[in-house]
């Protein structure tokens, strides 16, 4: 009936407490990552690492050097740690390092690469967490001309360019190495279960490779290919190159102007930081230097399909991934048909997503 009010939903007690538990919890999330932070901060996982991969919180007291009035405080953080899975308590009041934490050991190296601290550095920063608290503002605001991020609009600078150097140096260095943290993770279990990629190639330009971590790699798994290292002056400026360089070969360059020409190019979560506009003009750079799809050429994308799992924490993480993208940058994560939309409109023919791994996945584009 017309004019009728709906009826108004009422939770149950049993709904309105759970609500309110989560609520709580959302709420109060960000404490996680601080608790992470500090943990790194203090080196704990390393400690746990040297003291044989358990210890106890009166153990970690005596090895971090703290004051022992700040016992039962880091019986508290590492509780916390281990509720979110960080650490693995045991029954006799031990924290042991599982897969996660021991990403954040010192100089052990994962995948060709050292520990992935700086990333959590880097994302519990006052930069990153300011720009996220300047969010609700952002989105009142109408900008004039091209929009800028809201770590943009709330720092005045932008990550990855010499803005960011000049506000704050140190910032701006562990911004590049949490990247570079990011970025190297993972080329391991791509060599391992995607060797068809690499199948009949002698050539491979990895794009925006940074230090040659992953090129190395894949020389080292296939060492008939030869693979040319591209990135920006600045970056190669700071690349200590190995005395024997073998097969790899580092080129200063802007990938949006000049891809040097290969078999196969590599874009290893690259795509990402860019607006669908910035990516096609890569990808058509991409495509200039490849042979064509019967000669074997063909562009390989390491990036996240979002929607590509269908539930859980890792679709919750792929999300986040995305909601970082806004914050940080101009660019974002994409579902498969974002992704094709942008090959085609680069000039490519059709593309394959070879495999899931984890978050990410592996897509062959095709000229």
């Amino acid at each position: 009936m017309a004019g009728q009010a709906e009826k108004v939903f009422v939770p149950t007690d049993d709904e309105l407490l759970q609500a309110q538990s989560n609520l709580w919890r959302h709420s109060l999330c960000y404490l996680t990552p601080m608790s992470l932070r500090c943990a790194v901060d203090l080196g704990v996982p390393t400690a746990i690492h040297r003291l044989g991969g358990a210890a106890s919180p009166s153990e970690l007291v005596a090895a971090l050097s703290l004051p022992a009035s700040k016992l039962p405080f880091l019986a508290r953080l590492l509780r916390q740690l281990a509720t979110a899975g960080v650490f693995t308590s045991t029954d006799a009041g031990t924290y042991r390092l599982n897969p996660l934490s021991y990403l954040l050991v010192d100089g052990v190296l994962i995948d060709g690469d050292a520990s992935q601290t700086a990333i959590v550095r880097a994302a519990a920063s006052r930069y990153y967490v300011e720009a996220a608290m300047g969010l609700a503002d952002w989105f009142r605001k109408d900008f004039d001309g091209p929009v800028p991020s809201p770590f943009e609009d709330v720092h005045g600078a932008a990550i990855f360019e010499e803005s960011m150097a000049l506000l704050d140096p140190e910032m701006d260095q562990l911004i590049h190495d949490a990247v570079a943290a990011h970025d190297h993770m993972g080329i391991g279990p791509v060599l391992r279960q995607c060797s068809e990629l690499f199948e009949g190639l002698e050539t491979l330009t990895d794009c925006g490779g940074g230090d040659g971590t992953t090129a190395r790699s894949i020389v080292e798994a296939y060492p008939h290919i030869k693979c040319t290292v591209l990135d920006l002056p600045k970056v190669m400026d700071k690349v200590l190159l190995p005395a024997e360089e073998g097969a790899v070969k580092y080129v200063s360059g802007d990938l949006f102007h000049v891809v040097p020409p290969a078999q196969a190019v590599l874009l290893k979560l690259v795509l990402h930081f860019w607006s669908d506009e910035d990516c096609i003009k890569i990808l058509a750079q991409c495509k200039k230097a490849v042979p064509p799809r019967d000669a074997g050429g063909k562009v390989i994308v390491i990036d996240i399909v979002l929607g590509s799992v269908s539930a859980g924490p890792m679709l919750e993480t792929q999300h986040l991934m995305d909601m970082l993208m806004l914050v940080m940058t101009r660019g974002r994560q994409r579902e498969e048909k974002d992704w094709s939309d942008i090959f085609t409109k680069a000039g490519f023919s059709g593309y394959k997503i070879v495999k899931k791994l984890g978050a990410r996945a592996v897509i062959e584009v095709y000229p």
